[in-house]
């Protein structure tokens, strides 16, 4: 039978891991604010920053929003991002994604001041992570992963771990926190051969290919651990499934995150850990 990692129980933990030192900047007149960039009206980001502030919100941390017209062209959009970056209330700063095709690049990325990049999308802050110096921000999702594996005392040293995809939002950067915890890593992707005889290898498995059940049974051997990070429209947009077949691969599990109810609920637990790690760097 396989123990279900609720997201939950793990983000609760973290708040409460949080609250003093968010109580310690309080003290001192310093209250941790996120700055929540959206550019357009996708359904998706709104909805995502709606909770992004319900939760933070919880955690006495402020979220200060702006707004941009789709059509903002990349030099006025630096421009903002500039502003933002020398804002003294501001301490982190969180784009939220996919932004229109002219705004995804290294050069907006790079443009995030690195100690307000809360979500790790400046190139810099992977480097850090890569060399483990600690002042830098793994993106947060990544980081969430790593949380649930250290909520449930999964060893990972030495342990054979599966990456199941490989963008520098997800696959790359947990691939690297894997390795940093002593685990070998295999990173798969659409052109790995033999997929399901790969992971099948897997101690630890961490799905983020992105297409909804495509972890099957077969992909997984018993005892194994899996991580769902995928997040999947259900057709006719009733709900959301992972990328694992989660009633046939549940059975063979030691451990197993549901989808919704997992990665993502830690994710904005890390975000905050982020947002108040900023503010005291600021703040020193």
């Amino acid at each position: 039978m396989s123990i279900i990692m609720v997201g939950k129980k793990i983000a609760e933990h973290l708040r409460e891991e949080n609250a003093k030192e968010i109580d310690s900047l309080l003290k001192r007149g310093i209250k941790p604010t996120l700055a929540a960039v959206r550019v357009g009206e996708r359904s998706d980001a709104i909805s995502y920053e709606n909770s992004t502030i319900k939760w933070l919100d919880k955690l006495n941390i402020g979220c200060e929003t702006f707004h941009y017209d789709e059509n903002i062209d990349k030099k006025t959009f630096l421009e903002e991002l500039e502003k933002i970056n020398k804002m003294p209330n501001i301490h982190g700063i969180l784009l939220f994604r996919p932004m229109p095709p002219e705004l995804e690049d290294l050069e907006v990325e790079y443009a995030i001041s690195p100690v307000k990049d809360v979500d790790g999308m400046n190139p810099l802050n992977l480097g850090k992570v890569c060399v483990q110096d600690e002042s830098g921000h793994a993106p947060c999702t990544a980081e969430a992963v790593m949380e649930i594996l250290k909520y449930h005392n999964i060893d990972l040293n030495g342990k054979k771990a599966v990456v199941l995809g490989r963008s520098m939002v997800i696959g790359k950067p947990v691939s690297i926190l894997l390795m940093n915890a002593n685990a070998t890593v295999t990173v798969c992707h659409s052109r790995t051969k033999d997929l399901p005889a790969v992971c099948r290898e897997a101690d630890i498995i961490v799905a983020a290919i992105g297409k909804a059940g495509f972890v099957t049974a077969d992909f997984v051997k018993d005892g194994a651990v899996v991580i769902d990070v995928g997040i999947n429209v259900v057709e006719g947009g009733r709900g959301v499934t992972g990328d694992v077949a989660y009633d046939e691969v549940a059975p063979k599990c030691s451990y197993i995150t549901p989808v919704p109810g997992g990665v993502g609920s830690v994710t904005n637990a890390v975000l905050a850990k982020h947002i108040v790690r900023a503010a005291r760097v600021l703040n020193r």
